[in-house]
């Protein structure tokens, strides 16, 4: 028999700021559609751009119309994937008695860094930001920049002192990817790890080894 817990759907935050590596996020959003959760998504105005820039997906300005595409783009079913505008001050992520739920900005851009350092909260990612913050939810940023100033490493050191876990876009090579799509799983891979979610993207380091010395 199964339990009310185990139905109820698992929530996840994603917000997209604008720096370059829309295709992870994107990607994550498919897994977490797959894996039967319900994504909350905000999206800047600089993120719009770079989706339309790095990938073929055309997102409208109207936020219906964006919450839409994405359900379609990710697969989901109707009122599975919800987009809240950037000044929707009563969208769940905007306070700490909404609905508690893990906040993953991917790609996080230095800008967005800076603002959740310092306490900003000028739009809703920013707020969503704070809230995960000072209710000690869980926050995992991607941010995707080369080199990183020192304004960027303290910002991260200030961070990641306050809880949050920063997960910089750099896939590694041990895997032996053979495509652009492998290095993008890679690090969604990682993120649906911290999440809790079941992956199947690649394998965790040291399966086949552990298998080998399994006795026949």
């Amino acid at each position: 028999m199964t339990t009310a817990a185990s139905e109820k759907q698992r929530v996840i935050n994603l917000a997209f700021t604008g720096a370059s590596g829309a295709q992870y996020g994107l990607r994550l959003l498919q897994c977490l559609v797959a894996a039967n959760c319900r994504v909350h998504v905000m999206i800047s105005k600089a993120a719009q751009v770079v989706i339309a820039t790095e990938t073929d997906l055309k997102l409208p300005g109207n936020t219906t119309a964006m919450q839409e595409a994405l359900a379609s783009y990710a697969g989901a079913r109707p009122g599975q994937v919800l987009v809240f505008g950037r000044e929707d001050w009563f969208a769940p992520p905007a306070s700490g008695s909404g609905e508690k739920a893990p906040l993953v900005i991917c790609p996080c851009s230095t800008g967005t860094l800076s603002a959740l350092a310092t306490g900003a909260s000028n739009n809703l990612i920013e707020r969503a930001g704070d809230v995960a913050l000072k209710e000690r939810r869980q926050l995992i940023l991607v941010p995707r920049e080369a080199p990183f100033s020192e304004v960027h490493l303290e910002n991260m050191l200030r961070l990641t002192r306050m809880g949050a876990v920063i997960m910089p876009a750099s896939p590694g090579f041990y895997h032996r990817p053979n495509s652009v799509s492998d290095l993008v799983d890679f690090i969604v891979a990682r993120l649906l790890d911290h999440l809790g979610l079941p992956q199947d993207l690649m394998p965790r380091w040291g399966e086949e080894r552990a298998k080998a010395k399994q006795p026949d």
